[in-house]
């Protein structure tokens, strides 16, 4: 038996990285999973990473997985994408909200088109998607919902601050999407608690090497001995999806510091373990 048989998932941001191994992992505890992302095949987009090779490969597992094209930036698109999960599944039990969309620039140089963009992404749509997957899960009285943050969200503090490269790698911006999504999960997470439906959210311990950080230069490579494996994230995403609603919900946490707590790893370190994390982490 695993963990999300029967279970209609959703995760967004499925074509690579960290959202590709949560689609895997579910799927591989029974879950019917929708993976939607806006690149469908592989050569679509610069980087690695498709819909059509994470679904092939959980399919190849005997896992069920279907490809969704989707650009959550857009309301609409996010409408069609839980009206095409209830086609598949007949309603959403679980979604991740995982889709992140980031420009490392300076505000003082930062173009109005793109920070629009990237908090459509990063924090829009997890509110319209979360919106449309509480109308199966209220009258259901059940259902889970996962959100994605980043150690970003913990910011730089107060200055002054002596070492120029402080705050100039730019994350100013995803920064403060992530805090907000860490707060938005708690607030939701305690209006929804009395129908039954948990809300949380997690980060990494330690950045986790995928095409996106290679990219952004926050690992060297995806075999950084470094970073965290991410099947650490998924595997912590997936003990948020299906443990009891009274032992997270309104959780804000890190990947090695939950599962180290809940038995799911011998020993943790990074970010919730060896140093504090933010400050709706320790509420």
């Amino acid at each position: 038996m695993g963990r999300l048989d029967g279970k209609v998932v959703v995760v967004t941001g499925a074509s690579r990285g960290i959202g590709a191994e949560i689609a895997r992992v579910f799927a591989a505890e029974g879950g019917r999973v929708v993976c939607a992302a806006r690149t469908l095949r592989e050569g679509d987009h610069p980087l690695a990473g498709s819909l059509e090779t994470t679904v092939a490969g959980i399919r190849a597992s005997g896992g069920d997985a279907h490809a969704v094209t989707a650009n959550i930036a857009e309301p609409a698109e996010c409408e069609r994408l839980m009206a095409a999960a209830r086609e598949i599944g007949g309603r959403v039990d679980v979604l991740v909200n995982n889709a992140a969309l980031t420009y490392y620039l300076p505000i003082a140089e930062y173009p109005l088109n793109k920070w629009l963009r990237s908090w459509a992404v990063n924090f829009h749509a997890p509110f319209v998607l979360s919106q449309l997957a509480l109308a199966d899960m209220v009258p259901r009285r059940a259902g889970a919902i996962v959100n994605i943050s980043s150690g970003a969200a913990i910011g730089p503090g107060r200055g002054p601050y002596p070492d120029p490269a402080v705050g100039a790698r730019g994350g100013t911006c995803y920064g403060a999407e992530k805090a907000a999504l860490e707060r938005f999960t708690q607030g939701l997470a305690s209006e929804v608690y009395r129908h039954g439906i948990s809300v949380t959210c997690v980060s990494p311990s330690q950045v986790v090497p995928t095409p996106g950080t290679v990219h952004h230069r926050l690992v060297k490579s995806m075999d950084d001995p470094r970073g965290e494996p991410v099947a650490l994230m998924a595997r912590a995403a997936l003990l948020l999806a299906t443990e009891p609603l009274d032992r997270v919900s309104g959780r804000v946490t890190y990947s090695q510091q939950i599962l180290t707590e809940f038995g799911w790893l011998a020993e943790g370190r990074g970010r919730g373990v060896e140093t504090r994390g933010s400050g709706y982490s320790e509420i």
